[in-house]
């Protein structure tokens, strides 16, 4: 278990550090998200993601202010180019910064076979770190996100896998040798996001709408789709996060439920989807710079997603029930998984 627990437990207690501190306090909402398709009682394709992301408090800018810590804003001026367009515009924006550390986990479906299988997606994993600039108000939300890590063994996919396994006494996948090969992964990624109320009275309403690219040698894509949400205390936010890139949306606005002192609940259904056209996927294509197994990857693929989500206080839980599409021309259906997150705003 201390594979896995070395980088998530490390971040873990860094942000809820900071979060916590009574003065100087940098982050504003802590996220926790889980996705796994033992919920869908299967255990292949995309068989595991994590993410641990910290808000930080609203900012007047990425630069100056001194809500954040020194050597964020030293790594904020080297970025300007990513987010500089936006630091100077009107002062009723909401900005805040997202840092994040995640790991993804794929595996073909026979987890007996030892060696290389062809015709089946690739062993990998990914291990990144992440810097987003969300600017929003309360209609839009635009983030430009950067991720940087390890594909390959240094992702610490098959120790993390195992010692899961080992956890809930469930066999061990024999075939890691053959996993993608180390690999530095870079992903720029921009998305949109439009929130359209449609009822003010109970049952409160919304459509969040999005649209994104992602640039890099892990993935190269456009996206677009959209989420309905149907409840009561529909809070001020972008939607259910995800783990994927851009998918970070649970954090507060100025109105939401979430900053008042009383206890107040809020529930409510949703309805979500996202296509993507894919031009890049370093979990299918293989290793960019040497040759490595690999698939034939279907150039669309879409994910819809049902679920709930329950506010108290300070806390949003959210969990879904995710469907993908098939992802490669060998894979003999599609993949479901679950996804579950949890957000603690102060």
């Amino acid at each position: 278990m201390k594979y896995l627990s070395a980088p998530v437990l490390a971040s873990l207690l860094f942000m809820c550090s900071v979060a916590m501190a009574e003065e100087d306090r940098y982050c504003d909402t802590v996220n926790l998200y889980l996705e796994n398709d033992l919920f869908g009682e299967t255990d292949l394709h995309y068989t595991n993601g994590i993410r641990v992301s910290c808000v930080s408090p609203d900012l007047s800018s990425y630069l100056d202010d001194e809500q954040l810590p020194p050597w964020v804003r030293t790594v904020n001026s080297k970025l300007r180019f990513f987010h500089g367009l936006k630091d100077d515009e009107s002062p009723e924006l909401q900005r805040n910064l997202v840092i994040s550390l995640g790991q993804l986990m794929f595996t073909p479906t026979d987890d007996e076979e030892k060696a290389l299988i062809e015709d089946d997606r690739p062993y990998a994993g990914y291990l990144y770190l992440g810097f987003a600039y969300h600017t929003r108000d309360e209609e839009q939300l635009d983030t430009i996100e950067v991720n940087v890590g390890m594909v390959g063994p240094a992702s610490l996919a098959e120790e993390s896998q195992d010692a899961i396994h080992q956890l809930r006494a469930i066999d061990k996948f024999n075939g890691w040798d053959n996993q993608l090969e180390n690999e530095l992964g870079l992903q720029l990624v921009y998305e949109h996001k439009h929130r359209f109320k449609l009822t003010d009275s109970w049952p409160h309403q919304d459509v969040i709408a999005h649209s994104g690219i992602s640039l890099g040698n892990v993935a190269t894509y456009l996206n677009l789709g959209g989420e309905y949400r149907i409840g009561w205390q529909l809070p001020e936010d972008f939607g259910t996060a995800a783990v994927r890139p851009g998918g970070d949306n649970s954090a507060p606005g100025k109105g939401d439920i979430r900053h008042c002192s009383q206890m107040i609940c809020g529930l409510h259904a949703f309805i979500s989807v996202d296509s993507r056209a894919v031009a890049r996927d370093i979990f299918l294509d293989g290793n960019t710079f040497e040759d490595s197994h690999s698939v034939d990857r279907r150039p669309y693929v879409a994910d819809a997603a049902v679920g709930f989500s329950f506010l108290i206080s300070g806390w949003k839980v959210s969990y879904a029930k995710v469907f993908r599409t098939r992802e490669f021309e060998e894979q003999d259906k599609s993949h479901e998984y679950g996804s579950l997150s949890i957000s603690y705003s102060w």
